[in-house]
């Protein structure tokens, strides 16, 4: 059974005829072609497909396309400027060495987008906790942590 979805991802509005089934993450994936959000564990336990629906951060592994109906959709290829300019946050990362691999990286961005904006001078704690749902196999968090207490202290609170 096929049904129509609606929904702005980065921006733009799109729609599609998708199976009742189909998880966010495959149709941003395969419908859209923005394959930056990426599939860890298909359980919502790794956070390779955080994104944001309406502002908040979500995994969207965990639910059909059909939920996210009428929603505004960020992913990692909606974070910069149209013309290249980094986002303070995925700068912060870039300054601060928060990658090696680069697969946990959109995930950890998105995630971190939705945290700064409530914290916008976050402790080290607070930041290990928020990303208590993102798994990283390569850099031990260090450089992370420190990208997002710089990311969202550059952010001031704005997305």
């Amino acid at each position: 059974m096929t049904i129509k979805v609606s929904m702005k991802v980065n921006g733009k509005p799109v729609s599609a005829d998708v199976e009742a089934r189909t998880l966010l993450v495959t149709y941003i994936r395969e419908n859209l072609r923005l394959t930056g959000t990426h599939v860890g564990c298909d359980t919502a336990q790794c956070g390779a497909c955080t994104v944001l629906m309406n502002g908040r951060a979500i995994k969207s592994c965990s639910i059909v396309a059909m939920q996210a109906e009428g929603a505004d959709i960020m992913t990692i290829e909606g974070v910069a400027k149209p013309d290249g300019t980094l986002h303070p946050m995925q700068q912060a990362f870039k300054e601060n060495h928060g990658l090696q691999c680069g697969f946990c990286t959109p995930g950890m961005v998105m995630n971190a987008l939705d945290f700064a904006k409530s914290h916008p001078n976050p402790t080290e704690q607070e930041v290990r906790e928020a990303l208590e749902g993102n798994l990283c196999r390569c850099t031990g968090y260090h450089n992370i942590v420190k990208s997002i207490m710089a990311g969202a202290r550059a952010m001031g609170g704005k997305i």
